[in-house]
């Protein structure tokens, strides 16, 4: 699941320390976080975030299994300004913009997942196992055979 939030005007550096707070965090553990937090970007995120939740609830996933995955900063369009200086001259301002990338993952899922995929493994090497007994006592069996025969 996941969320987009193009040409946030705010530089990409500060979005960039709100949005490394929730990285890893429960949904619930990240909402308070942004709550509390007095920053500027932290409502914007936290709209963001609500998005990708519901986004999530679309696709028929459990909110409570949801972790935020990964929160991307990029940076956006820079608007140029000019500030004039002295004798006539001027210095340039950049009015820098941010894309803001936020990834969930239902992390009940990927338990459920990785448990089923160890047990075909474990079900795999006891049949490797069986196999390879076989074949043991198959070429067992004909080297006896032909001891026998010799004799």
């Amino acid at each position: 699941m996941k969320a987009f939030l193009k040409n946030y005007r705010q530089s990409p550096r500060k979005v960039r320390l709100v949005a490394d707070l929730i990285k890893g965090k429960r949904i619930s553990e990240a909402f308070t976080q942004l709550k509390n937090l007095p920053k500027r970007a932290s409502l914007p995120i936290e709209k963001l975030l609500a998005s990708a939740v519901s986004n999530a609830k679309q696709a028929g996933v459990n909110e409570t299994d949801l972790y935020v995955e990964n929160v991307t900063v990029n940076e956006g369009i820079v608007m140029k300004r000019s500030m004039p200086r002295a004798r006539g001259s001027a210095s340039r301002i950049n009015k820098r913009t941010s894309h803001i990338m936020l990834t969930l993952v239902d992390k009940g899922a990927d338990t459920k997942v990785k448990k089923e995929v160890k047990k075909e493994k474990v079900v795999k090497e006891k049949v490797e196992k069986t196999e390879k007994k076989e074949k043991k006592a198959v070429t067992k069996s004909k080297t006896t055979k032909k001891v026998e025969d010799k004799a």
